[in-house]
Parts: C-alpha cells; sequence; structure tokens
C-alpha cells in the first residue's frame, strides 16, 4: 500500500523562495484547486493521501518533499538549505513518526529532499545551493547502516537533482542533458526530455505508473512511446513557486 503525505497550499505561497525562474504573480485559489486534483491523481493511482493544514506564515511549505526522506526502513528529516523552510520540518516530522523511525540531519549540514534521487539501494544528492557536501555525508553516515549507497552528483543551471534528473523505474530515468551530466546515469536506460521543455525532467513515480505536469506534451510523448503509463496534471501555479509534481508529496509503502 503506498502512502502519501501532502500539504495544503500556504496563503503566502507568492512569497516563495526563486532560484532560477522570475517571479510571476501566482493566483493562490487556482493553486489550491490545482493540488486538491494532484491530491486527487494520486488517490487514483493507489494512494492513501494524508493532507496537513496550511502553514500560513510559511510560503513554500507545500513542498513537503524538501523536508523530509523517506526510506523503507527510515525517516530522515532535513535541513533545509533554505533558512526560511526549516520550520516546515517540525509538522512533517510528527506525521510521519506514525509511520517510520526518524533521524535527522544537524547543522552545519543542509540538505534538500528535492535533491535527493533514490533507485533502489542507491541515493544520488545534488550537489546544490541547498544541500552541501556536510549534507551529503551525513546522509550517508546515517543510511550505511541499512546498506544504501550515496553519492553526490553535480547539478548545473537548476534548483534541485530531481529538477534534472527523475526514476521512470529500477532501470531507467528521464534526464534533462543540461543540467546534469548524463555520464553519471550511464548504468541506466536513459530517456531524455524533449529540448522545447526544459523543465520537464521532474516526474513522480508511483509504483510502475507515471505523474507528471500537463505544460510538457512532447516529453510525456516520449514516455509513453518507451512504454510507460503516463498521468498529466495541471501544476502551473506551483510551477511559478518553482515547483514540480515531485516536490508535493512524500510517497512510500506502508506494509
Amino acid at each position: 500500500m503506498w502512502t502519501a503525505i501532502t500539504r495544503e497550499v500556504s496563503p503566502a505561497l507568492a512569497a516563495c523562495e526563486l532560484s532560477y525562474i522570475p517571479r510571476e504573480p501566482i493566483d493562490v485559489p487556482l493553486a489550491r484547486a490545482q493540488h486538491h486534483a494532484y491530491r486527487q491523481a494520486l488517490l487514483d493511482h493507489g494512494c492513501t493521501v494524508l493532507c496537513l493544514p496550511a502553514e500560513p506564515g510559511l510560503a513554500d511549505s507545500v513542498f513537503v518533499e524538501d523536508v523530509a526522506i523517506v526510506l523503507d526502513e527510515i525517516g530522515i528529516l532535513t535541513r533545509p538549505g533554505a533558512a526560511s523552510r526549516r520550520a516546515e520540518v517540525a509538522s512533517v516530522a510528527r506525521a510521519l513518526g506514525h509511520y517510520r523511525p526518524l533521524r535527522a540531519i544537524e547543522a552545519p549540514a543542509t540538505i534538500d529532499g528535492g535533491d535527493v534521487l533514490r533507485i533502489g539501494r542507491m541515493l544520488y544528492v545534488g550537489e546544490s545551493a541547498r544541500s552541501n557536501a556536510a549534507g551529503i555525508a551525513q546522509l550517508g553516515e546515517l543510511l550505511a547502516v541499512h546498506g544504501y549507497v550515496v553519492e553526490g552528483v553535480t547539478t548545473r543551471g537548476c534548483l534541485h537533482l530531481k529538477s534534472a534528473v527523475t526514476a521512470l523505474a529500477e532501470d531507467t530515468v528521464l534526464l534533462q542533458p543540461a543540467w546534469v551530466d548524463r555520464r553519471r546515469f550511464e548504468r541506466y536506460r536513459i530517456v531524455e526530455i524533449d529540448p522545447a521543455e526544459p523543465h520537464a525532467a521532474n516526474v513522480l513515480r508511483v509504483g510502475d505508473q507515471l505523474i507528471m505536469p500537463a505544460s510538457f506534451p512532447r516529453t510525456r510523448q516520449r514516455l509513453l512511446d518507451a512504454g510507460f503509463e503516463v498521468t498529466a496534471v495541471d501544476v502551473s501555479e506551483l510551477q511559478k513557486a518553482e515547483g514540480a509534481v515531485t516536490c508535493c508529496s512524500l510517497v512510500f509503502r506502508v506494509d
């Protein structure tokens, strides 16, 4: 059984952190409607969805992926790279603690969940403005006992590693070659995004099914041609906050 932890959109979403895209007006009621449709897609894909209440003072808090890393054996509470986001951790910890034993990344380390790509027992971590070397090292130390291997991956021109590459299956990734060195992922089958859709590499895998933004039809066609089942959801307002589909949930198995 799959469980997804989500959080309602903050009324302060327009004050979100931005790094690589220009600030645009955000329609918060529309963002909430789109988030509701996103949660429905999770339900349709077999998830039990837990939706935490909005945090009015925490603009980016809908992006719950960044504050925790959930593995089969353990949950790791992160220390987000943006100081404004660190207050988001506590409420997600209370929810996640019902499902996993928890450990935490400690200062001076920083790490965002959006930088962590898990494929099997391998965790690739973006060496980004949000995740530092100390964070990557701490994560490796915490997870070594559980048999995971943690490796840093250099990113360029994007916020998180999962802006540049996400897993489609245990042997396949979707990749934006302008933002990450494709040679780091040569052990996998690589599907490249359509060049006309530079932000299309972020897709959410739930079992054997994929959820992706509706704004990338060309890349979606590439995935369909490669044999994947893909559901498109409109997350245009959340994209204005430098978000995407993996950002808005923590999806994990509960047996």
